[in-house]
């Protein structure tokens, strides 16, 4: 009987013997493709915005010029007296989260708090918003960094 237990443990792990783990690797080469894209970006009176929807905290999310990394990024507060962001504009405040867009505007100069995180952030003020994706590349290290109930304010990396 405890042979056949064996045996039946042996074959049931049989197909996991030759797994690998990969993630290294396809991590390196995700990262490797998002500095490529970055790199094509045409430069230009624009800059590219990646939604960060948190329940709790009002900003708008990460905006960083053409062909910087994220790691430059800003969160920003959104003005919206000019044109309204899309979810806002859906009235599906959120429903938009970690997309990315290409934004048309300028820092005000002015700084916003925001009190739920206790922070001042860089107003951006909007004229024009278009969508660039729905399932961007992963910009951010910490797990679950997109998730809207996560209290954490991860930066892109």
């Amino acid at each position: 009987m405890i042979h056949r237990q064996r045996a039946l443990i042996a074959f049931l792990l049989l197909p996991l013997a030759g797994c690998e783990t990969t993630g290294s690797h396809s991590s390196t080469d995700a990262r490797g493709a998002l500095r490529a894209a970055i790199a094509a970006e045409e430069p230009g009176d624009y800059f590219i915005g990646r939604r960060y929807f948190k329940k709790d905290y009002k900003f708008w999310g990460w905006v960083r010029r053409p062909q910087q990394p994220w790691s430059t990024a800003q969160i920003v507060m959104l003005n919206e007296q000019q044109k309204l962001a899309p979810d806002r504009e859906q009235n599906d405040i959120g429903s938009d989260n970690n997309f990315e867009y290409k934004l048309y505007g300028d820092f005000s100069g002015q700084t916003v708090y925001e009190p739920a995180s206790n922070g001042f952030y860089p107003e951006f003020v909007l004229k024009d918003i278009q969508l660039i994706s729905v399932a961007p590349p992963n910009i951010y290290k910490s797990p679950g960094a997109t998730d809207p109930a996560r209290r954490i304010i991860a930066k892109p990396e």
